[in-house]
């Protein structure tokens, strides 16, 4: 599965551009986790890099939860063939304020 697809690259917002907005106002625009680990990364901004790579910006729930910056290349890995990050096809719409208030 592909973690990003056109479509949601179209969805995403330029890094900074949710600055100062109310949470509640800020959608997320893709969800990945690990079954795994029980990590999760909502990216609610993103762009490509110059080295092609993406970066996002959006809540990281591991051992604790925290705003902040992630890539695609550190959620792009695979142990023994099998990816370790995955999107979340049936993730619906939800807002910022959401997940930081772990209602989702």
């Amino acid at each position: 599965m592909k973690l990003l697809t056109a479509e949601i690259i179209k969805k995403l917002p330029k890094l900074g551009a949710m600055d100062g907005k109310d949470p509640k106002d800020v959608p997320i625009i893709v969800k990945f986790f690990s079954p795994y680990s029980g990590w999760t990364w909502f990216a609610t901004e993103g762009e490509q890099r110059e080295d092609g790579d993406w970066e996002f910006f959006g809540l990281v729930r591991g051992f604790e939860s925290e705003l902040g910056y992630f890539c695609l290349s550190e959620l792009d890995v695979q142990k023994a063939g099998v990816p370790l990050v995955e999107r979340d096809l049936y993730f619906g719409n939800h807002t910022l304020a959401d997940a930081m208030e772990r209602t989702i």
